[in-house]
């Protein structure tokens, strides 16, 4: 006879439910809405993110148009418009809050990604929180919020510094067509590469 409770059961069925979902896919590509706090600042971005298995993604900013993160694999890219200078960061080395989100496409296991994992629900799901490994001393804590259906909707990360970052993701769109060459930089003229990591 099992004494595990019954929200334990379906908190661990829920994690798994994410898991499959995203193991299955290739690609996807969304909507995304970027609110950012902290550091003096309060500023808002938007645009469309794009997924890729093994390990690539893009983020292309519509505000402010032009603004790129990109994530081929190897490195990982930053570029703003009107900057003389391009950052690339080996993938290894990279600790920008996004990257979390590279592990959805193919090796999903929020088990093994997040440290003190946990789960409660929500008017409209569940919530799903832990420490990304290897980010404890920059974040406090990730949020994913998520439907019935393993669907992520939206994902908060709290910096140990008290800086929010709150993402909502709408107009999903699963093993939407994408190239490899989607996630390929190239610096526009007179822009220079430099290796380092960028500013927030």
């Amino acid at each position: 006879m099992s004494t595990t409770p019954l929200f334990a059961q379906s908190s661990d069925a829920l994690i798994q439910r994410v898991d499959d979902h995203y193991n299955h896919l290739s690609s996807l590509q969304t909507h995304y809405s970027e609110h950012y706090t902290g550091m003096g600042m309060d500023r808002t971005e938007s645009g469309t993110l794009t997924l890729k298995k093994p390990g690539r993604m893009r983020w292309s900013y519509a505000t402010p148009a032009g603004k790129v993160f990109i994530l081929d694999g190897k490195n990982g890219w930053f570029y703003t418009p009107g900057d003389p200078q391009a950052q690339r960061v080996s993938a290894k080395q990279l600790d920008d809050l996004r990257s979390p989100l590279r592990f959805l496409l193919g090796h999903t296991q929020l088990k093994k990604e997040l440290d003190n994992l946990t789960v409660k629900p929500t008017p409209g799901g569940y919530e799903i929180s832990g420490v990304p490994k290897g980010m404890a001393q920059r974040v406090k804590r990730l949020t994913l919020g998520i439907d019935s259906t393993g669907l992520i909707l939206s994902m908060r990360l709290e910096e140990v510094d008290g800086a929010t970052t709150d993402f909502t993701f709408s107009d999903l769109h699963e093993n939407a067509p994408v190239k490899n060459s989607d996630f390929v930089f190239t610096p526009p003229p007179g822009v220079t590469v430099v290796d380092g990591l960028p500013p927030i």
